[in-house]
């Protein structure tokens, strides 16, 4: 039998300042966007950040670790590490590029856009499911707004 809850279990916790910060909001948004996308994705293991950067690299025959680390704003050695692990699950390639040794080109493999192709609809499901409740100027506005809070120039 469970136990009967104390009423201190029920007391409302005071967030203080927090509903007023924007940065609060946006990482509470954050955690839901990460939690729906897995179980969008289920078992492919792949994370918001890991399909972005194989959309981007799909998107951008021969792109270079360097314009990806910049497109994605990543550091250079964190975008090592992302295309060392994407490497890893045989989805993408490192190629020499003619006339530079020390630069790496980036293509999906076939494995690689297989596994874009099937989760495109599952990630626009759940942007749908994200965007459930905005209509489409309220969307466009969103975008438009969070935009302002990162600029393409940081």
């Amino acid at each position: 039998m469970p136990k009967s809850r104390k009423k201190t279990d029920l007391k409302k916790i005071n967030n203080s300042l927090l509903p007023g910060f924007l940065g609060y909001h946006l990482r509470l948004t954050q955690l839901a966007v990460f939690r729906d996308f897995a179980e969008s994705v289920g078992e492919a293991q792949i994370t918001p950040s890991l399909y972005a950067v194989l959309v981007i690299i799909d998107a951008n025959p021969g792109l270079k670790q360097t314009e990806l680390a910049k497109a994605v704003r990543l550091d250079r050695s964190s975008v090592v590490s992302v295309i060392d692990k994407l490497e890893k699950q045989k989805l993408v390639v490192r190629q020499r590029v003619e006339g530079d040794r020390r630069t790496n080109a980036l293509a999906l493999t076939d494995a690689g856009r297989e596994l874009l192709s099937e989760l495109t609809p599952l990630v626009e499901a759940h942007e749908a499911r994200l965007s459930g409740n905005l209509s489409e100027r309220e969307h466009a506005t969103l975008i438009k707004l969070l935009g302002k809070i990162l600029p393409e120039t940081r």
